[in-house]
């Protein structure tokens, strides 16, 4: 996930150059002001170069790759750009935008450098806008993603969750690092009986590939149950999950995943980077059934623990997507945040809500926003469980896969996005 965290934080506004303080007196425009805008707008447009509009310190931060999939992301959510309608300026060389779209509206703030030839040096996404949508157009949007895409919007009340929209909703799609969820869902479960639990202080275990950091760290290194929970949902630490997984158990995860709709048994992260790099032994995989896989990973832990990590293992894109990864319906996902709402605790709704996994203006409109997403070649997880201000709690589960190419976060991002900001209202 750390791919699909990083574009989050491009489309946020990574590269935001700080304003100075607003005069007192009227601020007088520059012509460099409007030009820059204009020339903003034919970028948009894929007109103009990136390296004379932006300054060096902007393209340090952002590429012009990293800026081509933010456009991406926004002309997948609103369509080709037209116009720019509105421009303020509080602050001299630094400008207030409203770009209109075919389909909805993006604000934005630009600053500029106060010296020639006033390139851009700041640019912030603060909200975007739909127009008119709904969620028969995000269903069809969805349905004309090339591979097999799922949703399920649900309604969380009493009882079971109330679907609202539902593409696929009961069938089974590959997780990548959304199968975290349960990990977190476990931990919580046995910290209601424990109340020390997410005090407790372990030390970390074999080290897994990134995402995270804990890879890094000394070995054995100190940790708590409550921080290692935090990195696995916020960053995807694989070797925090890992860890994790080895203090709850194999056999009290696998339990509450069958009772809760996850494929079993239930991965480490290190044995699915293990399993999807060994050709021979995958092939001994997928012959067995669940009791089989079981035994096997228990009858090879010593091999699983030592083997060494080729970060390669996915250069030639995806990789037994459909076979060595963790599985789970929308609906049953939506029925897991579900529990974590219900049943999870504060902890747990506070450790999934670090990482909103949407821009901040629209994490701003929801009372409350836990996310958990996933990736990898051919794969696209993405988790909510979102709390109006009125009140109403709502779950998301969008899944993307394409075992024979690759998923792409521009196109799969804007859906949820829009999806979230229908249930604001409701």
């Amino acid at each position: 996930m750390r791919a699909l965290a990083f574009t989050l934080a491009l489309l946020s506004g990574m590269a935001e150059a700080q304003a100075p303080a607003p005069p007192a007196a009227a601020v007088q425009v520059d012509a460099a002001v409007p030009a820059r805008a204009n020339a903003l707008l034919g970028l948009l447009k894929s007109a103009g170069s990136y390296d004379e509009l932006f300054a060096p310190s902007f393209r340090a931060a952002i590429s012009a790759e990293q800026f081509a999939a933010i456009t991406a992301a926004l002309t997948a959510s609103l369509g080709k750009p037209v116009r720019i309608d509105t421009m303020a300026v509080p602050v001299r060389w630094h400008a207030q935008l409203a770009v209109e779209f075919e389909r909805g509206s993006a604000t934005m703030e630009m600053v500029l450098d106060p010296a020639p030839p006033h390139q851009i040096t700041g640019l912030r996404i603060v909200d975007q806008v739909t127009h008119d949508d709904t969620l028969a157009r995000v269903e069809a949007d969805l349905r004309a993603l090339p591979g097999t895409a799922a949703i399920g919007v649900y309604a969380l009340q009493k009882g079971s969750p109330t679907p609202l929209l539902e593409v696929a909703g009961d069938r089974p799609q590959p997780l990548g690092s959304a199968f975290k969820l349960w990990v977190l869902a476990e931990a919580a479960r046995q910290a209601g009986s424990q109340p020390d639990r997410w005090r407790q202080v372990v030390t970390i275990g074999p080290r897994s590939l990134p995402s995270g950091m804990l890879q890094a760290w000394p070995p054995a290194s100190p940790v708590t149950i409550q921080t290692l929970a935090t990195l696995m949902i916020s960053i995807s630490d694989n070797t925090a999950t890992d860890t994790l997984m080895g203090q709850l158990g194999r056999t009290a995860i696998d339990r509450a995943a069958a009772a809760t709709g996850l494929s079993t048994p239930v991965l480490t992260t290190r044995e699915a980077f293990v399993l999807k790099g060994d050709v021979a032994l995958r092939a001994r995989w997928i012959a067995l059934d669940p009791a089989g896989r079981t035994a096997l990973l228990a009858r090879d832990a010593p091999r699983f623990a030592v083997t060494p990590l080729g970060t390669g293992v996915f250069a030639n894109g995806p990789v037994a997507t459909d076979t060595v990864e963790w599985f789970a319906s929308p609906r049953s996902t939506a029925s897991l945040l579900d529990r974590i709402r219900v049943a999870g605790g504060n902890t747990a709704r506070a450790i999934m809500s670090i990482n909103p996994g949407v821009d901040p203006a629209t994490a701003a409109r929801f009372a409350y926003l836990g996310f958990k997403g996933g990736s990898e070649p051919g794969v696209l997880s993405l988790n909510f469980l979102v709390q109006t201000k009125s009140g109403h709690w709502f779950a998301v589960a969008i899944g993307w896969h394409r075992p024979d190419g690759f998923t792409s976060e521009a196109q799969l991002i804007p859906i949820a996005t829009r999806t979230l900001q229908l249930l604001e209202t409701r």
